[in-house]
């Protein structure tokens, strides 16, 4: 049996012993929030700049070039800065083209609304009633509608991380998604939202045989013209290369501006201005009538991001302070990468409030 003096010390040591836990346990949390802030650019320990004194930061911290765009009170502003190509100095330049990547599902999902609404396509037809050759290929393509596809809730493989997959091909676009026949579909149709360019190719598809020609020229006709966006895109090969940005990966010298993306939903090429008035005109009700654009806001969002090799976008419409967001940098990496291109895009909005 232990006297008084026994019982106090062995508390005292409990005592100190769950200060030293607790104190080690604090120790790890500073430390493992030491490492993540080292990790981090340094550009979150300074207050927000100007939209130029942002860019111009997140240049110095890693970005090759950089293309932002503000909207805002009718008044429209181009920021450059950083190189557009770093081996030979040459400077960004807000009118050069970029490679929007998947941007380019803002235009296909508002083509598609237009002709839904012209009651040539409907959004509870089937994949394979529209794309009969897929039925038996696709998992459960005689449940999966067109509304499914363009909102992402089909449960359709990606196909952009299937070995033989070619960005560059001319091959049909049936081709490009037999990369995935055979494959067990991700979840059952309309059961969630998974994000997957396979959606987005076969929609591609299904215009060019709605329409009886490319859903290109369909997009220029009914979209790009009417608004006036003569620096917009459908593909690479339609534009001089002199005039495209040059795109940059981390720890990767080559300039990889020439490697083409030909496939639908990921290959269009516009100046950040021109992204900017379609975005404005997708919400203001420009580019649609009244039947149009509820159609257009059943099936898809009024914002984007893009990101291929070398090219990196986010195009934004901040309702609070009225104003269409475009940015454009020439450098990607890995996922990480995107934290740190989410943050410089905030501070930016940050500095226009």
């Amino acid at each position: 049996m232990m006297d008084d003096t026994s019982i106090v010390i062995k508390k005292s040591r409990n005592r100190s012993y769950r200060i030293l836990r607790l104190s080690c346990a604090l120790a790890r949390v500073f430390l493992f929030s030491a490492f993540l802030l080292a990790g981090c650019s340094k550009d979150i320990f300074y207050l927000t700049g100007s939209t130029q004194e942002e860019m111009d930061k997140a240049v110095e911290n890693g970005f090759d070039g950089m293309i932002v765009y503000v909207n805002q009170a009718g008044k429209s502003t181009l920021y450059s800065s950083g190189f557009n190509n770093r081996e030979k100095q040459t400077l960004a330049d807000p009118s050069l083209l970029f490679k929007i990547a998947s941007i380019s599902k803002l235009y296909i999902a508002a083509a598609t609304a237009k002709l839904v609404a012209a009651d040539s396509l409907a959004l509870d037809q089937t994949l394979s009633e529209l794309i009969p050759e897929v039925n038996g290929q696709i998992e459960n393509a005689d449940q999966i509608t067109l509304e499914m596809l363009l909102k992402h809730r089909s449960g359709i493989p990606e196909y952009i991380y299937e070995p033989g997959f070619d960005s560059g091909t001319d091959e049909s676009y049936l081709s490009t998604a037999a990369l995935i026949y055979g494959k067990p579909s991700d979840f059952s149709p309309d059961r969630k939202y998974a994000y997957s360019n396979t959606n987005y190719l076969l929609i591609g598809e299904i215009l060019d045989r709605t329409l009886g020609y490319s859903h290109h020229e369909f997009i220029t006709d009914e979209i790009l013209l009417p608004l006036g966006l003569s620096n917009t895109f459908n593909l690479y090969s339609e534009v001089d290369s002199n005039n495209v940005m040059s795109g940059y990966f981390v720890g990767y010298d080559p300039d990889l501006k020439s490697i083409d993306h030909t496939r639908p939903g990921g290959s269009m090429l516009a100046t950040a201005e021109d992204v900017g008035v379609f975005l404005r005109a997708l919400i203001d009700g420009t580019l649609f009538n009244e039947e149009e654009q509820a159609i257009y806001s059943k099936i898809y969002k009024y914002e984007h991001t893009g990101w291929i090799g070398g090219y990196t976008s986010i195009a934004r419409y901040h309702s609070d302070l009225d104003a269409v967001v475009v940015q454009f940098v020439n450098t990607s990496s890995k996922e990480w990468f995107w934290i740190k291109l989410e943050r410089v895009y905030s501070r930016i909005v940050r500095s226009i409030e």
